[in-house]
């Protein structure tokens, strides 16, 4: 989920002095002048070897830190040194590499305070969520951390509810979304859940239901904004064709994907797709000319809902016109 400085900024201009023959010509013993920028072969520079020791020390001060507990957890689990340094170098080749994510109206989110992007949900496999994550940490101006609203499910599993947490997500409940919006958080939540990250790949790009509305409630009694998000791409990643029920309601999984190439390449199966993603960011809705008591008016809760589905759904179709084919290398 910066830039460098040029070497010739720091480099000094070193007078040479060669010996000469006697007829004023230069000694065949000494090496000609090298043109300017071209390499002497006498290994690394002077600022190259000292970027490689400052790495270092930062590597082993990393280390030293993990080992000897002296970092920072939050009250919901949050590290934000392990996902900083770890988790999202291991995921970030993902976002710049194979799916060359685009971000459109990123100042639409707020850089210091509290607000609730609200994002489709699609891909078989909840990727989005991780490009999300980076996008809003690499791209936006702060470099906000978000914190994902997660299904239950995914708390139930031990090594990947515990890295949820570390990296900031927490339960998809209203006291954790509330507590989070409260502290000026950036809150994220993909109110379709599995119907939209596991529906066919016929009903792409279709959003699901919205569900009954319970993040909206959250953004009203905040007091904060709510930031539409369309994300286009995830739906190629793994295109469900089918669905293994049998299997899915045995291993107590929502479903089990069956995808032009998995299960029949196995392991390969499990790669995703390089699709072209794009991710999009709308005009904030405001919530702070309700009273936090409207949170409570069902009928206030499902026109907003309403309205904050209808924004996405036509975020969607207006990004996806905007990219084009979804494997533009290959079309």
């Amino acid at each position: 989920m910066a830039g460098e400085s040029a070497e010739t900024d720091d480099a000094q201009v070193i007078p040479i002095t060669r010996a000469r023959s006697s007829h004023g010509s230069p000694s065949s013993e000494d090496e000609p002048p090298s043109s300017e920028g071209e390499p002497s072969g006498r290994g690394p520079a002077p600022d190259e070897d000292g970027d490689r020791d400052r790495g270092l020390a930062e590597l082993l001060a990393f280390l030293r830190r993990r080992v000897t507990g002296e970092y920072e957890v939050d009250e919901f689990g949050f590290d934000p040194e392990l996902t900083d340094k770890v988790l999202l170098e291991l995921i970030r080749p993902l976002y710049r590499h194979w799916f060359r994510v685009e971000t459109v109206g990123m100042h639409n989110v707020p850089g210091d305070s509290g607000a609730l992007v609200v994002a489709n949900h699609s891909g078989t496999l909840p990727l989005d969520g991780l490009m999300l994550q980076v996008a809003l940490h690499d791209d936006h101006p702060e470099r906000r951390a978000v914190r994902l609203l997660g299904a239950d499910l995914v708390y139930q599993l031990p090594l990947l509810g515990h890295l949820s947490r570390k990296t900031g997500h927490t339960l998809a409940c209203r006291d954790d979304a509330d507590r989070l919006l409260r502290k000026g958080e950036l809150v994220g939540v993909f109110p379709e859940g599995f119907k939209g990250v596991g529906k066919p790949f016929s009903e792409r790009y279709k959003l699901q239901r919205f569900g009954r509305g319970g993040f909206v409630a959250s953004a009203i009694r905040a007091g904060v904004p709510i930031v539409p998000c369309s994300i286009v791409g995830a739906e190629e990643i793994y295109p469900k064709v089918g669905d293994l029920r049998f299997l899915a309601r045995a291993l107590g999984l929502p479903y089990l994907p069956i995808t032009p190439l998995f299960p029949w390449l196995g392991p390969l199966g499990l790669v995703p797709l390089p699709s072209k993603w794009m991710i999009g960011f709308g005009e904030p809705i405001r919530t702070d000319q309700f009273d936090p008591a409207d949170a409570d008016d069902p009928m206030l809760v499902f026109n907003l809902t309403d309205q904050v589905r209808e924004v996405i759904q036509q975020q969607l179709n207006e990004l996806r016109l905007q990219r084009g084919h979804a494997f533009p290398p290959f079309f």
